[in-house]
């Protein structure tokens, strides 16, 4: 006996033929001959279908869908894993949005040292506490911008800080920028920014920008590349020979969009 199915193609939207003959003259073991798209959509429908239900009971489909794709799996005796069923979903299909653990790390965890010179003249020095730095733990002043004001409240992740008191930087003026991270459980220390120059000023966002690349744990060594970046956030006075300073801005946009998406970055630096 011959079946055919016809299952909806995710990869082109259009129906697909899926062709299975009987062995040893019973409907429980089916052998597929189908297409790439047609194996996925099987793959999703056995929960809501009983023939197929009845179907899948049977290892030996998914051998051969496993064969169809990747002939070599199929060649010793036993699936290299508990079942080529297991095999299949776990492999059919490319995971690009895994869903991430829980971070061992939290904000309260963490204590930053910033530090700003002007040329040699330090200019600002805090420990500011993780929660200080979350996302939405502060309202920006009257006075900025709109586009930077749109900038600090889109859904990107971003750690600001208010600084207290503001301060002036004369336009010309060298302004570097060093960030530490500590741990309290720990009493380690990493570095994020070391002493990066601010070389570039976006008039357009009010914003004087720094980056720095970030030194990872030697238990990650394929880990690389990955930019930290401040900015000095400025009011929008008009004055385009000083820049007042009313808040910082630290983020990971390299690699990081989320609190927790940055806490295990944090978690991978080179702890001292």
């Amino acid at each position: 006996m011959v079946v055919i199915f016809h299952v909806k193609s995710e990869e082109t939207d259009s129906s697909v033929p899926l062709i299975c003959g009987t062995v040893n003259g019973t409907d429980a073991n089916l052998i597929p001959v189908v297409s790439g798209a047609a194996q996925v959509v099987l793959s999703k429908s056995l929960p809501f279908c009983k023939q197929w239900r009845e179907i899948a009971q049977d290892d030996y489909l998914w051998k051969c869908l496993c064969a169809n794709r990747w002939p070599s799996v199929c060649k010793q005796s036993s699936p290299p894993i508990l079942s080529y069923h297991k095999l299949f979903k776990s492999f059919y299909k490319r995971q690009r949005n895994r869903t991430l653990l829980p971070p061992k790390l939290s904000l309260k965890d963490l204590e930053f040292y910033i530090d700003i010179w002007t040329e040699e003249n330090l200019m600002f020095s805090e420990v500011v506490p993780g929660p200080v730095l979350q996302k939405g733990s502060w309202t920006p002043p009257n006075g900025i911008s709109d586009v930077l004001r749109l900038h600090l409240t889109s859904p990107d992740y971003k750690m600001t800080f208010p600084m207290q008191p503001r301060f002036n930087i004369p336009l010309g003026q060298t302004v570097s920028v060093s960030v530490f991270v500590g741990r309290r459980d720990t009493q380690k220390v990493a570095c994020i920014i070391n002493k990066s120059v601010c070389d570039y000023i976006d008039r357009s966002t009010f914003r004087a920008l720094a980056f720095d690349y970030l030194d990872f744990s030697p238990a990650h060594p394929f880990v690389s590349g990955i930019r930290a970046w401040i900015s000095l956030l400025f009011m929008d006075h008009g004055n385009e020979n000083v820049i007042d300073v009313f808040g910082i801005e630290l983020d990971f946009c390299d690699a990081a969009n989320s609190e927790d998406q940055v806490l295990w970055l944090l978690d991978m630096l080179d702890w001292k």
